[in-house]
């Protein structure tokens, strides 16, 4: 059966049913799965670096030689700005002695006082057990803030309080997530819909791919060792409520349009799902491969974001091409009340674009002054790219979350009475006979603050040598200091160092970064361009559509920079601007492929131009309605604590809009008619006489 066939079954008269069958039956057996998908879902990939890099080889010789290294420390830390005080003291060595109930072995180190007398610190380390670790937590930091005299402050921070402190943020946030994107797309297909009922019909669609694709990610998750974590479980929502409706909106349109020209409407939605099943397809091609992109990446959390983000696509295509037609066919027209689409017997003969005046009359603009409009649309992106001057790369730990969090505001107390790097030491790990050499070494590194004592590991092979850096851990000066340190100590012979630790990571994450985007940007844009060439066999089209996409990102990136600078969040985090391309990307070409492809229709059928014309006008009112309903669904993640998150939110949300907005209604109709037929150069629409009648839609069996 041809794919076209296979379109076709959810409108058969009998065909529709046995859709909904199958779909009850997967949802009988993906829902149950979907809801224990957080079970498989392991956090810690979030942070992690590939095997090869430095800081995790550092911190694998240290698990072998030095077993306590794999615990978290927590480190509580009080400070009074008057100076400590006799009663502030003896409130800490309390607390020492009641913590040592907390700490895995039972020992707590010495006070440790800041240099201008105003705090201590005190440090632990936490059980390996998650559960019981995060019971120890709670319990310090409910100690920490009960009865404490007047005027000291107290905070817990270290690798535990900030683990505590992320589990805290998130909790719940699943749900409202999920709450908050449902809303949007409510909301918006009831302005879309005006209509009481059928707005139900796309969310319950998109509801059931949800679960889809939850179950079926859970089981790659559980017996094929697919990593997920909380940014790719996110994504895989916001993907499959923002997508999926996306389609819906296509393919509502489509069919209203045949309801109009057909009596019967299996006959309706048998010809919208043939003409809009290839640019759909399309579109998920082009996202799915996209995303499988990723792939190619070497940072961990970016790698597994890639197939899970394209089980998504893959569910919201499914449901959208199967179990939406089928439910839309069985309810009938009245779903449209008020507005019920009747059949009009010369609607196959007369102009579909007349229910479609706003876009008519932009059309008409376009028209008009093609190369004004395409020239001073470029012009406007372009200027929008210099808001990008706003952002930064690399987001300081302290500026994680939305807002300050315990672990956090212990981070700056100490920052304010220590050497800047005393809370996350480097860590330099060598063999046992070169010591002494190391450590001389370590010493004269400008930027390293102090050295501690070499510790030796139970077996005598290796030495562990803590080095305070002078500035903060997630500062460029604490970054270059440890790549002068790592050069310092590499160059001790026989010594075989390795330097991790906190900043350590900061500086192999980056690189990892800048090599993934060197990898996988270009990789991307080859796969979309292969995809549009064959859609559209074209080769002058699909170039300039991954250019204008292009000068989309840069815009967005531009436009993103104001908002977040006025936000407070221009720091951004290493792996937004390359997943943000992504998505801007492969999401963004999604209107011009809906664009294009009926452009391509409409061009075979009346000529280049009025093809180009009618096509901008009777996608124009769908295609914006799809790009709102997805900027609102990526805006969903502004909910979320975590910077990141809104950084993502905020610069999808935004390019999103542009696209649809000014690229895909002004730019490329512009550039498309200003080029005229050689838009479609070599193939054969670029010189193609265009047919003087219109044809009606072949009435195709039914199934």
């Amino acid at each position: 059966m041809s794919p076209q066939r296979l379109a076709g079954l959810p409108a058969g008269r009998r065909g529709k049913y046995a859709v909904l069958l199958l779909w009850l039956a997967l949802l009988a057996v993906a829902g149950p799965l979907a809801v224990k998908l957080g079970e498989v879902r392991d956090d810690s990939t979030l942070g992690a670096l590939p095997a090869g890099v430095e800081s995790r080889r550092a911190a694998q010789r240290a698990e072998a030689a030095f077993p306590d290294s794999r615990r978290q420390l927590a480190i509580a830390v009080y400070v009074r700005d008057a100076g400590l005080t006799a009663a502030d003291r003896a409130r800490v060595d309390a607390d020492r002695a009641a913590f040592t109930a907390y700490a895995d072995g039972g020992v707590v180190s010495p006070p440790v006082p800041s240099a201008d007398g105003r705090a201590l610190l005190l440090s632990l380390p936490m059980s390996t057990d998650d559960d019981r670790r995060a019971e120890a937590v709670g319990a310090l930091k409910h100690r920490l803030s009960d009865g404490v005299p007047a005027g000291l402050r107290t905070a817990l921070t270290g690798d535990a309080a900030a683990e505590h402190d992320v589990f805290d943020a998130f909790g719940g946030m699943d749900g409202a997530l999920l709450l908050a994107t449902a809303a949007a797309v409510t909301l918006l297909l009831l302005v879309t819909y005006r209509s009481p009922v059928l707005w139900l019909i796309p969310l319950l669609a998109v509801g059931v791919a949800n679960q889809l694709a939850g179950g079926v990610v859970y089981l790659l998750a559980k017996h094929a060792g697919l990593a997920v974590d909380f940014q790719s479980q996110t994504i895989l929502t916001v993907l499959v409520f923002g997508v999926g409706v996306d389609y819906a909106l296509l393919l509502i349109a489509r069919y209203r349009e045949e309801l109009r020209r057909q009596p019967d409407r299996h006959v309706a939605m048998a010809v919208a799902l043939r003409r809009s099943y290839g640019a759909v397809c399309a579109s998920a091609a082009t996202v799915a491969l996209g995303l499988l992109c990723l792939l190619a990446a070497d940072l961990p959390a970016t790698r597994g974001l890639g197939p899970v983000g394209a089980v998504g696509i893959g569910a919201a295509l499914l449901a959208m091409t199967t179990l939406l037609p089928a439910v839309l066919v069985l309810c009938g027209r009245w779903l449209f009340w008020p507005f019920v689409p009747r059949h009009t017997p010369d609607a196959d003969t007369g102009d579909r674009s007349a229910d479609h005046g706003g876009w008519r009359r932009i059309a008409g603009l376009v028209a008009g002054r093609p190369r004004a409009v395409w020239v001073g649309t470029a012009a406007a992106l372009v200027a929008l790219t210099f808001g990008a001057g706003n952002l930064s790369l690399g987001l300081p730990g302290e500026e994680s979350f939305t807002t300050e969090v315990g672990s956090v505001t212990g981070q700056r107390l100490i920052a304010a009475h220590y050497p800047g790097g005393s809370a996350a030491p480097a860590e330099v790990l060598a063999a046992a006979n070169t010591a002494g050499q190391v450590v001389a070494a370590a010493r004269a590194v400008p930027g390293v603050a102090e050295v501690g004592a070499p510790e030796r590991s139970p077996d005598g092979r290796w030495v562990r040598v803590p080095a305070v850096l002078a500035s903060a851990p997630d500062s460029a000066a604490a970054r270059d200091a440890v790549t002068r340190l790592r050069s310092a100590v590499h160059a001790v012979p026989g010594a075989q160092a390795l330097v991790g630790g906190r900043t350590a990571t900061l500086v192999d994450e980056r690189r990892t970064v800048d090599r993934d985007n060197r990898t996988v940007i270009p990789l991307v844009l080859a796969v979309v361009l292969v995809i549009l060439v064959l859609l559209l066999r074209s080769l002058v089209a699909p170039v300039l559509l991954m250019a204008s996409v292009v000068l989309s990102y840069a815009a967005a990136m531009g436009a993103a920079g104001l908002l977040l600078d006025a936000l407070g969040h221009p720091r951004l985090f290493l792996g937004v601007p390359l997943q943000a391309f992504l998505f801007l990307v492969a999401l963004g070409v999604d209107y011009t492929i809906f664009l294009m492809t009926r452009a391509r229709e409409e061009a075979a059928l009346i000529g280049h131009r009025p093809g180009v014309l009618r096509a901008l006008t009777v996608t124009g009112g769908v295609i914006t309605s799809a790009g709102v309903v997805l900027a609102a669904t990526f805006g969903a993640l502004l909910v979320l604590p975590l910077v990141p998150s809104v950084q993502m939110g905020v610069i999808v949300a935004v390019g999103i809009l542009l696209d649809t907005l000014l690229v895909r209604s002004l730019l490329i109709p512009a550039l498309t008619l200003d080029l005229g037929a050689r838009t479609w150069w070599p193939g054969r629409l670029s010189r193609r006489a265009p047919r003087s009648t219109t044809p009606t839609a072949p009435a195709l069996a039914r199934t």
